[in-house]
């Protein structure tokens, strides 16, 4: 992928928040906003549009990230098949505490296992 591509890949998170910048009623449109904003921050500081962290993160963007990430791995594309589900949570739980909230990860993946009948990573 080039510097282009990548540049115009990671604008996704500002646009999605501009689209959600004037749905009303704001009180609820907001906490989307912030959600479509920031769901491609990482908790360890590593993500993007700003770099920020840990509880710097909106709730909802920490919550966002895991169920978009979980959608990322299982769905097919392309250049690859999706991974299943039981691999998927597998991976989000490696990633707690770097990519995502390790205080968020365990309910994530205890809902979907109970959602989906499946045994939880160890």
């Amino acid at each position: 992928m080039s510097n282009e591509e990548w540049a115009l890949m990671k604008s996704h998170a500002e646009l999605g928040a501009k689209i959600l910048a004037n749905v009303k009623p704001i009180h609820l449109a907001e906490k989307l906003y912030k959600g479509a904003l920031c769901h491609q921050e990482k908790y360890d500081g590593t993500g993007y549009p700003r770099g920020i962290k840990g509880e710097e993160i909106p709730l909802v963007a920490r919550i966002i990230a895991i169920a978009d990430t979980f959608d990322a791995i299982t769905t097919d594309r392309p250049y690859r098949k999706g991974a299943t589900f039981k691999d998927a949570l597998a991976e989000i739980q490696r990633c707690a505490g770097t990519h995502f909230d390790p205080r968020v990860v365990p309910f994530f993946i205890k809902a979907i296992s109970r959602e989906f009948n499946i045994e939880q990573p160890a």
